[in-house]
């Protein structure tokens, strides 16, 4: 990547996690006069903004919309008391409330937009909100409550959690490779748990994954967002038909596995979120994702799809190798590492379990999530991992 897409890619990246209303002032300061620079990455969210995420959670955006219904606009929907509005996609609003009785406590509330309950759009929330009443996980948000608001829209109330994406967290506090792989084994817990219920996450990614603090002082992975979520065959979520638009992509592209963006979705089964978690172990090993999103994006919906089923990703130790000395020197200290460590630690084991977890056929990919967690604990304590060819020369340094 030449240092002008890397500029792009980085600034593109930066504006996209910040709130609509943030992000003008933004790119006034990280593009400066270079309005060729500005265009292009404009481009690029107006992209996203059409083939991007269903329920997507941006940054927070506190006040309520005059176009709100009355109940919201009055800052209440059932005993609840709105206090901020912290997320909103396309179809949902995410408010922080009080619940005032029988306790008193701060939840999420999630609601559907005025003008947005269609069959479709009440179908999966409804399938949403009985995925999460399903699950009794540490690693997933926890339903509490649920309802229609006195114009007849419906909401569920969840736990609040209080954190930030899982990349994020990991580079905020610079984070080893070892404390990184810790979390990602915890993640791929939570979605096993997920799937041993009959629920598929279909867009696991970082947005979607927040690390917060225990009160024991641990930290945890939380797994977020099932608004895009699909039953197994014995499961069932609702009872209201969803609809699926032919060309619609469901999912976030450059986290999406190869079936998961073919025109018939019917087939698709666990092993799609064992690709996405592929997609983040890779992220959190690299910093960047095996497809560049800033390419990605200025495809066409056909030539995503293409490039997702066709193309080969490089192994995460070759991306880092692949790197300006700028670029791996920046990756390598928010991993407390020195470059030819990190390069050195990536080869072999882990381009391995990611590489194998990334696989086009899903039939070669991991069976479960607990198998790519068991891969990746081997890996932690110096064990032969599954993923790799078991030679007697590989065996035999792993013994020694």
């Amino acid at each position: 990547m030449d240092n002008a897409r890397a500029r792009e890619t980085e600034i593109f990246a930066e504006a996209l996690g910040l709130p609509p209303d943030e992000r003008v002032a933004y790119l006034t300061r990280a593009c400066g006069e270079d309005l060729a620079l500005r265009q292009r990455v404009e481009d690029l969210l107006a992209v996203q903004g059409r083939v991007g995420d269903f329920l997507e959670t941006p940054g927070p955006d506190s006040g309520f919309s005059l176009a709100a219904a009355p109940e919201e606009r009055s800052g209440r929907v059932g005993r609840y008391r709105l206090i901020e509005k912290i997320g909103e996609g396309g179809c949902g609003v995410v408010y922080r409330a009080e619940q005032q009785e029988p306790v008193r406590r701060e939840v999420a509330l999630k609601i559907i937009k005025p003008g947005m309950d269609t069959k479709e759009v009440i179908g999966r929330f409804e399938a949403e909100r009985q995925a999460l009443a399903m699950m009794d996980h540490p690693g997933i948000a926890k339903v509490f409550d649920a309802g229609q608001t006195e114009s007849g829209r419906p909401f569920f109330v969840m736990e609040l959690i209080r954190g930030v994406k899982i990349t994020r967290h990991c580079d905020q506090h610079a984070l080893s490779m070892e404390e990184r792989l810790r979390l990602f084994v915890q993640v791929c817990h939570a979605i096993q748990h997920a799937h041993q219920k009959g629920v598929i996450h279909r867009d696991i990614k970082p947005s979607n994954v927040l690390v917060t603090v225990t009160a024991e002082h641990t930290l945890q992975p939380v797994v977020i967002d099932f608004g895009i979520a699909k039953a197994t065959v014995d499961t069932r979520l609702t009872d209201k038909t969803l609809y699926t638009a032919v060309d619609m992509l469901l999912g976030t592209p450059t986290y999406m596995s190869p079936e998961q963006n073919a025109l018939s979705l019917a087939d698709v089964d666990t092993r799609s979120d064992i690709y996405s978690l592929g997609v983040l172990l890779y992220e959190l090993l690299t910093g960047t994702t095996p497809f560049d999103a800033g390419e990605l994006l200025q495809l066409g919906v056909d030539e995503v799809r293409r490039a997702i089923r066709e193309r080969e990703p490089l192994r995460p130790s070759a991306r880092l190798s692949k790197m300006t000395g700028e670029e791996l020197t920046a990756i390598a200290k928010r991993r407390r590492a020195e470059p030819p460590t990190l390069v050195r630690t990536v080869r072999g084991d882990l381009d391995w379990i990611a590489m194998k977890a990334l696989e086009k056929e899903r039939a070669r990919r991991y069976p479960t999530a607990n198998d790519l967690a068991a891969d990746v604990a081997r890996f932690l304590v110096d064990e032969p991992i599954s993923a790799r060819p078991a030679t007697a020369l590989y065996r035999l340094r792993k013994t020694v």
